[in-house]
């Protein structure tokens, strides 16, 4: 595939006696969001974690913006990790600093200092924006709700303009309401920015919402790849446990 902004090829990762991830293969396309469904340990989060070589599998490849993660240097993959937004499924927030400061916080990184300084007060207020947060610039995280929390979560992942973006498990937590907003948000987020997203989740109601296609972990292979209203009508009972 030309377009595939990430590929994996066969990827296999063990712990121990426990084979997570078995010959596991999947692309993702430019501007697509591929939502990834399995059950709890099914693998899920040991991808992305191999996609953004956080882990590193024992055999197999994945090509990100057309760089092998696990045959580039340390400079080439932070490089290559700027590009790549990760929503982490706890916000990862620093407790210590107001929203202002977590938004700048990777501006800080990954700016010249001159860029940073003129810059990074647009950034930051387009970002609040984006989220419909605005108001919250000054606050520290003890005082935002969990979904207020996701979202300067997300707009963090947003200041760098990352090309891919990895939501790990975005809705967990939430409230119904909430995950929905969290999932509309998403694709609004895809369609501004034109972002190639996976989605981590179980939340069918999230995947339903953000995913164009949909690919099911099942014994850490891909059981699955389909829309998810294919799989919605699937007769399979290994696909029909997920919807029933």
């Amino acid at each position: 595939m030309t377009n595939a902004v990430i590929r994996v090829d066969k990827l296999n990762k063990s712990f121990g006696d426990n084979h997570v991830l078995r010959d596991l293969s999947l692309t993702l396309s430019t501007g697509e969001t591929l939502a990834v469904l399995g059950k709890s340990g099914s693998g899920k989060s040991v991808l992305i974690k191999c996609i953004i070589s956080l882990i590193e599998p024992d055999d197999g490849k994945v090509i990100v913006l057309g760089n092998d993660v696990n045959e580039i240097n340390q400079d080439e993959l932070d490089t290559l990790r700027a590009r790549v937004g990760f929503l982490f499924q706890s916000n990862a927030l620093y407790d210590s600093m107001t929203v202002r400061e977590n938004l700048e916080f990777p501006l800080r990184r990954h700016w010249e200092k001159e860029m940073r300084e003129a810059k990074a007060e647009a950034a930051v207020m387009e970002v609040l924006q984006d989220v419909g947060l605005e108001h919250t610039i000054d606050m520290m995280p003890e005082e935002l709700s969990g979904g207020m929390r996701k979202r300067i979560a997300l707009a963090r992942t947003l200041i760098l303009r990352p090309s891919i973006i990895l939501y790990d498990e975005p809705t967990t937590g939430l409230d119904p309401v909430t995950a929905r907003e969290i999932s509309q948000l998403v694709v609004e987020v895809q369609k501004k920015y034109n972002t190639s997203s996976i989605v981590i989740s179980h939340d069918m109601h999230c995947i339903d919402i953000t995913a164009n296609r949909v690919v099911m972990l099942i014994d850490g292979k891909c059981y699955a790849n389909d829309t998810y209203k294919n799989l919605q009508h699937s007769n399979d009972p290994k696909i029909r446990e997920f919807f029933d």
